[in-house]
């Protein structure tokens, strides 16, 4: 065999079940390999929808998703998505074709050092520069990628190495052990936990990534603490919990900001500072802190550790129940937030105004949502509004980048959730500007079987940067935001899609529940009325945490 079939032999140990690429020049061996083996290639119609595939399918089942491109531009396009799944926290193996060895020396076309490049937005990286080390380096590659904190790796593979004989093996897969915690530092956030009035369990990405979900519901519900999540976080804790504060993470004061102001401990489990910086909860470095998670605290001088409890989440979070001693109510003051809260969340359950208010799109869409239905969110304006007001009953059901936080990933990220959970509803919720920036893998999608809807925030602007310059320079006060858009019904139709236009708020929930119930692709367009975004900014300024 060549070097290009022990690569997929490799692959197939790994249990990969899709590699999403291009097909390119320097890669037909790999390509070829591929046509004999029982992994599927899915063929995108750009990389960085590929890469984005891979980095939702990774996110969504711990286990590495794979793109392929070929060398020079295909291997650029990949960098978006690769650099969203790094930051991000999604394993995520990344395959490029290269010129040859006997190139490389030399002035070449379409040749780029795709080591060096991808170095800063991976864990790691390596070309094969001979035959035999092919099993080591997938092997080390799916293994860096899968552990803790999980990210991108890049394999480069030179076409002359690609077709070089060789014979081999995949290696064994070890097993990873878990790491606990030390007793001291049990002890220490025991203690600490013990002795705080009115603490605070702040719940990020990490502990989805752990499955700890029951245990930190478990652990909120006996010590009485109330737990707010990171956009990331969501569904770690269902969202109908009696001490469930839902999401933070906003530019602008909310509600849960008063709740770190009264708080005189936070919890942080699983937790990643690239979620939402400490400097916005704790500026000034003065809430102690009990960090819980599989590795140490990153360093910031706003999070500053007084106990730092690392090791396997749900061990960690039972054996500080066994010595906590916590007896009192959970504070006043956050379970009055909750209420508040939800108060400004069912206001608009019966807003009929057009454009529709996104608080009242995004209602509307989780009532037709199941509890397990998955959402994806792309990045724009809308995706504000979706982590203050889509709610989760359980982790993984609403996916958010806020690591990278990279337009155009809800379409392909949509298809590859779809992949994964076949019999969920998936609805892919973006912007017209990010709509606009993958739509094709909507064709994509229809020829590999993915039935999913896409909900377009129509604006015909970048309204999150609209919204960004009227707060810095004034009400009104914008420039170079606005566009034009094609026919979104049109479009979806001529690509053999359902296409729906929303005329009225009563038609939202219909619309919707018709889409969901096509055997191929639907966009729903959808005007939204943007002006919520000035209007929730002046609310936050003049929000007042008395209780």
């Amino acid at each position: 065999m060549n070097t290009a079939e022990l690569l997929v032999q490799c692959l197939e140990n790994e249990g990969v079940q899709y590699v999403f690429g291009l097909p390119g020049e320097e890669n037909l061996h790999v390509l070829e390999a591929l046509k004999h083996s029982s992994i599927k290639f899915i063929t995108t119609r750009h990389e960085q929808g590929a890469a984005f595939m891979a980095d939702v399918y990774g996110r969504l089942t711990g286990k590495a998703g794979v793109c392929l491109s070929t060398l020079g531009p295909g291997a650029t396009n990949l960098m978006t998505g690769v650099a969203d799944a790094n930051l991000d926290g999604a394993p995520l193996v990344a395959i490029t074709g290269q010129v040859g060895t006997d190139r490389m020396h030399i002035e070449s076309h379409q040749y780029l050092d795709l080591v060096a490049m991808f170095a800063p937005v991976t864990k790691w990286n390596k070309q094969i520069v001979r035959p035999s080390i092919t099993p080591e380096v997938v092997r080390k590659a799916f293994k860096r990628s899968q552990s803790e904190k999980p990210g991108a790796v890049h394999i480069d593979l030179p076409e002359n190495i690609a077709a070089m004989p060789v014979s081999g093996n995949p290696l064994r897969k070890d097993n990873i052990e878990k790491t606990y915690a030390s007793f001291a530092s049990i002890r220490a956030a025991a203690a600490a936990i013990s002795q705080a009035v009115n603490p605070l369990i702040l719940v990020g990405n990490g502990a989805i990534r752990a499955q700890a979900s029951d245990a930190v519901t478990q652990f909120a519900t006996q010590m009485n603490i109330p737990v707010v999540n990171t956009f990331m976080g969501k569904g770690v804790i269902p969202y109908t919990h009696h001490l469930a504060l839902w999401a933070v993470g906003l530019q602008q004061r909310d509600f849960i900001t008063c709740g770190f102001d009264n708080t005189d401990l936070v919890i942080a489990i699983g937790y990643d500072l690239i979620e939402f910086s400490p400097k916005k909860w704790n500026p000034d470095g003065k809430i102690p802190i009990v960090h819980i998670g599989l590795n140490a605290a990153e360093i910031d001088s706003s999070y500053i550790p007084h106990a730092e409890v690392v090791g396997d989440i749900t061990d960690s979070l039972y054996e500080i129940l066994k010595l906590a001693d916590r007896q009192g109510k959970p504070n006043p003051f956050a379970i009055s937030l909750r209420g508040n809260i939800r108060a400004d969340y069912e206001q608009y359950a019966h807003d009929e105004g057009f454009p529709i208010k996104p608080q009242k799109l995004i209602y509307d869409l989780r009532q037709v949502m199941g509890p397990d239905d998955i959402a994806i969110s792309d990045v724009g304006a809308h995706k504000m509004w979706m982590a203050r007001h889509y709610h989760c009953h359980s982790p993984n059901t609403c996916i958010i980048s806020n690591g990278f936080a990279a337009m155009g990933i809800a379409i392909p990220g949509a298809l590859a959730a779809k992949l994964v959970h076949p019999t969920r509803k998936v609805v892919a919720v973006t912007g017209d500007g990010g709509f606009m920036m993958n739509c094709q893998e909507l064709e994509t999608a229809l020829r590999v079987g993915t039935p999913f809807v896409t909900i377009i925030f129509n604006d015909g602007g970048y309204g999150l940067i609209e919204w960004k310059q009227e707060n810095h320079f004034g009400k009104g006060n914008s420039s170079f935001v606005h566009f034009g858009n094609p026919d979104f019904v049109k479009l979806a139709e001529s690509m053999g899609l359902k296409g729906y236009r929303v005329e009225s708020t009563l038609d939202l929930i219909p619309t919707l529940k018709e889409a969901l119930a096509q055997d191929v692709p639907a966009v729903i367009d959808c005007p939204v009325d943007y002006r919520e975004n000035s209007r929730f900014t002046q609310k936050a300024g003049e929000l007042s945490c008395a209780l």
